[in-house]
């Protein structure tokens, strides 16, 4: 069966259950309760715990560098170029640029 046929069927599935009052409903704390559960279950695993710990660090780190290169590139003009010349770009408050030193 297609993965959208099915989930189709149980989206269908889920609305009649709540239509009838059949379908349970969390409060917070219930929600608290079984998040705090299933953290002391995956817990257990410290290899596993250790890779989510690695991958958390590799994205972060991938995301700090994507930042600073773009902001290298920002003062670069782009052009992956620094210094250059004698004219610097000088921004003002309506986001205009001009160049002096020319």
């Amino acid at each position: 069966m297609a993965a959208e046929k099915q989930r189709e069927i149980a989206r269908k599935g889920g609305r009649a259950a709540h239509e009838k009052g059949k379908a349970h409903e969390f409060t917070t704390d219930e929600a608290r309760m079984a998040g705090r559960k299933g953290g002391e279950k995956v817990s257990v695993d410290r290899n596993h715990m250790a890779e989510i710990g690695r991958r958390g660090g590799r994205s972060s780190a991938s995301r700090r560098r994507t930042s600073l290169n773009q902001g290298q590139q920002s003062q670069d003009g782009g052009n992956g170029e620094s210094g250059g010349g004698n004219a610097q770009a000088t921004a003002h408050p309506a986001g205009q640029e001009t160049s002096a030193g020319s």
